[in-house]
Formats: structure tokens, C-alpha cells, sequence
């Protein structure tokens, strides 16, 4: 997250103080990424030094009011035309723990899945009903109706995200059962809990709620217990044919050899 242009962006609609800066910047974002006041003085310091906003004397109550420059609004404008670097990925923690749990002894990885899964879902839920609350209140307009639209834009790529980390997760669980009906070194890298996943007539994954999409508001969050896996009449993530088993993954119709992955 950029938090120097985050603050440049609120500069642009003119002077402003530190904590008004926090505070527009929360209400932008709906406290997503919360600021502290050092975070923005800190920030501001460092803007002031390239060049980017200056110091424009005090507000009535005294504080320090802080002005974008020309420079400043140069900048702005680049990052605004240039598109978010997807190249050099940010760390993710629940891929390296996925990654981590891969083979590591006394680790039930389907455990980890499924806890993740279970989290996941309600996260999305959560942001769901924010996203209805934030609906009714760009529909009932006001004075801030500009931030109640930049909220929504946030809540949806919310909803999107854990849309498709839980989509992720039931391909993970999937491709671990495949891997691990294989036998050979792929059955054993993948550990003892892919191995009795193969059998999942004898332990159902706990159902996954549904929700209200990000798209329409009214559609499956995650899927429900036919699988998330894929859109929707798409059974799997690597099979769009397979049969689905209880537990919501996608298995060969015996369940003794795994479908073409």
C-alpha cells in the first residue's frame, strides 16, 4: 500500500494537517489499513524533503497545514497512469504455509485447508453485510457520498479476494488428493492427511455458507456443497466433467484412481 500517494491524492482537494489526513484517509478506506499519526507526519516529513508538499502556514486552531507542490502532483499523476506492479508478488502468508506444510511431519495438511477455508468464508460474509450497509448508504446519498463509493470499490475487492482464496483453497485440497492417489514420492510428499482425504465418504468437509456476492450482492459467496472450486457448473478446478465427492472435491467416479489433473 502506498501511503505517500494515498495522502498526495487527499492533498490534491487541497491544505491539510496530519490527523485530518488519517482521519479522510480511514474514511476513504473504511479503516481497512488504519494509519497512526506517525505513520502520516513521518510520511509527510519525507514528501516535504523530495520536493512533493510544503508547509502552508496554520489552520484557525493552529495545526500545521501541508500543500501539495507541482512536483507532487507530477507524481500523482504517474501513479495514477501506471498500472500496480503484479510482478514481484508481496509475500503471502497462507501460500507459505501451505508450501511449508507440504511433507512436514505431524502436520495434517487438509487440517490447515480446511481451517483457512472455515476463516475464509467468514471473512467474506462479514464483508458482505458491510457491503450491503455501504450500498444503502451511496443510495441514500449525502455529504459523503464520494467516500461511501470509494468504501464499496474497497469492500468489493474484499469480497473477490476471499472469493477466489477460497476457490484456491478446494483446488489445493484437490490436487493433494490427486498427487496422493498417485503413489510414489508425489503420494508422499503430500502426507498422511491427503491420503485419508482420499476416502472422503468417511470424513464430509464442513460446508461452506453461502453469502452474497461481490458481483450482484445475491449470489454464492463460496460456493455451496456441490464445490467452489470453479464457476458455476464447473465441478472442479482442473476438470470441468468430474464427478463431485461429499466433502465438495473433484474425484474420479470410482474414487479409487484420480481423474486427468
Amino acid at each position: 500500500m502506498s501511503i505517500r500517494h494515498g495522502l498526495l491524492a487527499l492533498l490534491e482537494r487541497g491544505p491539510r494537517y496530519g490527523s485530518q489526513l488519517r482521519t479522510e484517509f480511514e474514511s476513504r478506506t473504511g479503516s481497512t489499513w488504519p494509519l497512526n499519526v506517525g505513520q502520516v507526519y513521518t510520511t509527510l516529513s519525507r514528501l516535504e524533503r523530495d520536493g512533493m508538499v510544503a508547509q502552508g502556514g496554520e489552520d484557525a486552531a493552529g495545526h500545521a497545514l501541508y500543500a501539495i507542490t507541482d512536483t507532487g502532483r507530477a507524481e500523482l499523476r504517474t501513479w495514477f497512469e501506471k498500472p500496480v506492479d503484479r510482478t514481484s508478488p508481496a509475500r503471502d502468508e497462507l501460500a507459505i504455509k501451505l508450501a511449508m506444510a507440504v511433507g512436514a511431519p505431524c502436520v495434517d495438511i487438509r487440517d490447515v485447508i480446511q481451517s483457512q477455508r472455515r476463516h475464509t468464508v467468514q471473512a467474506m460474509q462479514d464483508y458482505t453485510r458491510l457491503k450491503a450497509q455501504a450500498l444503502v448508504a451511496v443510495e441514500s446519498g449525502g455529504a459523503r457520498e464520494r467516500d461511501d463509493v470509494a468504501w464499496l470499490l474497497v469492500l468489493e475487492q474484499l469480497i473477490f479476494q476471499t472469493e477466489a482464496e477460497a476457490r484456491w483453497l478446494d483446488h489445493c485440497e484437490s490436487r493433494l488428493i490427486r498427487l496422493s492417489t498417485t503413489g510414489g514420492s508425489a503420494g508422499t510428499a503430500t502426507g498422511t492427511a491427503t491420503g485419508r482425504a482420499t476416502n472422503p465418504q468417511t470424513e464430509p468437509r464442513p460446508g461452506t455458507s453461502t453469502g452474497t456476492g461481490a458481483e450482484t450482492g445475491t449470489g454464492t459467496a463460496a460456493g455451496t456443497e456441490s464445490g467452489a472450486a470453479g464457476p458455476v457448473g464447473h465441478t472442479g478446478p482442473d476438470d470441468p466433467t468430474s464427478p463431485v465427492s461429499p466433502i465438495g472435491l473433484s474425484v474420479s467416479p470410482t474414487a479409487s484412481a484420480p481423474s486427468s489433473p
